[in-house]
């Protein structure tokens, strides 16, 4: 059974895309967003609306990869990616000042999130919003954010994405 070692991708019409020395920039309706091909096995070729990726080397395969690289790209600069966190414990908020985040978490001063550049912040009741067009950089921004102060294993407490099931241990008991 002989792998394949060619792919395509269909740009839809509202995304511009340049092929500019191994660098794709994406430009749609929500940024710019540009994908380094750093690999030699890899050859990325822009023909009309369709983007074509060439496996040179089979031994490893980096084609998958830059293709799911190049179709996050495109989704960034149509729809963006969102991380909602959300805050469980008595007392524990979210705010905003300004564009920077400061959040109440128990300890005895606030931990202030700065602004950072291509990402925005939202909160609502005590869940937040992490949004922005680069995936790698939302999952970054949502995973320092949740180190602040993780999910406790005996009472639930801390910061938590939407949805994650926290693991409850039971106390020790006296025999």
């Amino acid at each position: 059974m002989a792998k394949n070692f060619e792919k395509t991708i269909q740009i839809p019409s509202q995304v511009k895309v340049s092929l500019d020395t191994g660098t794709l920039i994406f430009v749609g309706p929500k940024g710019t967003n540009k994908l380094d091909v750093l690999r030699e096995e890899v050859v990325v070729e822009l023909l009309g609306d369709t983007i074509k990726i060439l496996q040179t080397n089979q031994k490893r395969d980096y084609l998958n990869l830059y293709y799911r690289l190049i179709l996050n790209c495109i989704q960034g600069v149509t729809e963006g990616f969102t991380k909602s966190l959300e805050l469980v414990g008595v007392g524990y908020k979210a705010s905003m000042n300004g564009q920077n985040l400061v959040l109440n978490v128990g300890y005895s001063h606030p931990v202030v999130i700065n602004k950072i550049e291509g990402i925005d912040f939202a909160v609502t009741d005590n869940t937040i919003h992490v949004s922005g067009i680069d995936k790698v950089k939302v999952g970054d921004v949502a995973a320092k954010i949740r180190s602040v102060r993780p999910p406790e294993p005996y009472k639930g407490k801390g910061i938590r994405y939407k949805g994650e099931q926290v693991y409850r241990k039971e106390y020790k008991s006296l025999k």
